[in-house]
C-alpha cells in the first residue's frame, strides 16, 4: 500500500490496566499489523471500562477485534479469520517430547565437543541418555502433584505404594545427575534399573495388554502426550543405560 490511509482498518479493544496488560490483546495487535491492518487501538484502562464494554457488545472476554464494522471476536477468532492455525489445547501432541530430546541431544553433543574436541563419542551417547533423564525429571517436578496423579493411572508400583509416585522423579533426577558425572555407579545403576524396569512393565501392561487409552506423565502431569511408545522408550533407555554402566563400559574418545 502506498500510504497508511489505504490500508484496511481494524478496531481493537483490549485491557491495559496499571497492573495488567492483556497478552492476547498485544498478540492480536501484532497479528493485525503484520497482516497490513491499520489498528485503531482502544484501551480499556479499568475494570469498570472493561465490564461496560462487555455488556454493551454482549461478549464475555477481551480483546475484541472489529474489521469493517463487523465484530471478528477474540484472538483465536482473529487467527481463524486470517486463515492461521489455532491449536487445540486438548489435542494429542508429541511436540514437548520431540523438543526435549532435541535439546538434550544438542547438549550432549556440545558437552562432547567441550570435553573431547569432538561431539561424536560413546560418552556423548551416555550423556544424551543422562541429560534426557535429568530434564524429564525436571519436567515432572514442575508440578509433582499433577505428575503423581497421572502416574498413578498406570504405574504398577505406585498403585500399590502411593508415595512412589512422588519418589520417582527425584530418583530419576538423582540417577541422571550421577550418570552425567560418572560417579557413584553403585547407586545410579540400581536406581535406573529398578525404576526403568517397573516403568517399562507398567506401560506394556497398560497400553499393549489392557489396551487403555491414557496420557503419559513422562513430561509432566499437564501433557497431552499419549502413553505408549515414548514412555516405553524413556524407561528402556534407563534400563539400557544402567546395564551399560553395570558391565563397566566407560568409553573414551
Amino acid at each position: 500500500m502506498s500510504s497508511s490511509t489505504e490500508r484496511p482498518r481494524a478496531v481493537l479493544y483490549r485491557m491495559a490496566m496499571d497492573r495488567h496488560v492483556c497478552p492476547y490483546g498485544l498478540k492480536a495487535r501484532h497479528l493485525l499489523r503484520r497482516h497490513g491492518y491499520a489498528v485503531d487501538d482502544r484501551l480499556l484502562h479499568t475494570r469498570e471500562d472493561t465490564d461496560a464494554f462487555k455488556a454493551e457488545h454482549g461478549v464475555r472476554t477481551t480483546p475484541q477485534i472489529f474489521i469493517d464494522g463487523v465484530r471478528i471476536g477474540g484472538h483465536n477468532d482473529l487467527r481463524r479469520h486470517l486463515g492461521l492455525f489455532v491449536p487445540d489445547p486438548k489435542a494429542t501432541s508429541y511436540t514437548p517430547v520431540a523438543a526435549l530430546f532435541a535439546v538434550t541431544a544438542l547438549m550432549a553433543l556440545a558437552a562432547g565437543q567441550a570435553a573431547f574436541g569432538t561431539p561424536f563419542t560413546l560418552r556423548t551417547a551416555e550423556w544424551f541418555v543422562a541429560f534426557s533423564m535429568t530434564v524429564l525429571a525436571l519436567m515432572k517436578l514442575q508440578n509433582i502433584e499433577s505428575f503423581a496423579t497421572m502416574f498413578l493411572n498406570y504405574d504398577l508400583l505406585a498403585r500399590h505404594w502411593v508415595p512412589y509416585a512422588r519418589v520417582y522423579p527425584f530418583a530419576e533426577r538423582l540417577a541422571g545427575i550421577l550418570m552425567i558425572a560418572g560417579v557413584l555407579t553403585w547407586l545410579s545403576v540400581p536406581i535406573a534399573l529398578v525404576i526403568g524396569s517397573i516403568g517399562a512393565v507398567s506401560v506394556v501392561k497398560a497400553v499393549y495388554i489392557d489396551r487403555r487409552d491414557l496420557k503419559c506423565a513422562c513430561v509432566g502431569g499437564s501433557s497431552n502426550v499419549p502413553l505408549g511408545f515414548l514412555s516405553l522408550t524413556e524407561n528402556l533407555m534407563m534400563v539400557a543405560m544402567a546395564v551399560w554402566m553395570a558391565v563397566g563400559a566407560h568409553p573414551m574418545p
